[in-house]
């Protein structure tokens, strides 16, 4: 198996959709909802991904501003190729892309305990905000 590793910023609908589904990370994403996923890859300004000859088998999309902050909003690999080291791959790749910037993201339940074993720090300062009519 010969991964490789690309900035991938035109990727396809049905591509990103098929490998969200097989990495389960489709269960917390509109992947019904091809307009939404469109957004979601056409305002991404960083997107690498990891292919094994043409299948997508990764993908870390983000939004970053290449100096402070970069937003890993989707970390996601293909189930039969977990635990090959593609994830931490890619967010080293994106790290590398981002220069300066420190790499934010919100972890999948399952992926809890996955981010400080590859070295990253928990952060307990986050909020959300999901509908407007609940600002105060």
């Amino acid at each position: 198996m010969q991964i490789e590793y690309q900035i991938e910023n035109e990727l396809s609908i049905d591509e990103f959709i098929d490998c969200l589904v097989d990495s389960t990370l489709g269960e917390r994403r509109p992947v019904n909802n091809r307009e939404r996923i469109s957004k979601m890859l056409n305002h991404a300004n960083l997107i690498i991904t990891a292919r094994d000859i043409d299948l997508l088998v990764g993908v870390s999309r983000s939004l970053t501003d290449f100096s402070y902050c970069t937003y890993l909003s989707d970390l996601a690999v293909r189930k039969n190729y977990q635990k090959l080291g593609i994830g931490k791959e890619l967010i080293k790749r994106t790290k590398i892309e981002s220069g300066e910037a420190k790499i934010i993201l919100l972890s999948a339940p399952a992926a809890i305990e996955y981010y400080p074993k590859i070295g990253m720090t928990k952060h307990n300062h986050c909020y959300l905000l999901n509908d407007i009519n609940e600002l105060k």
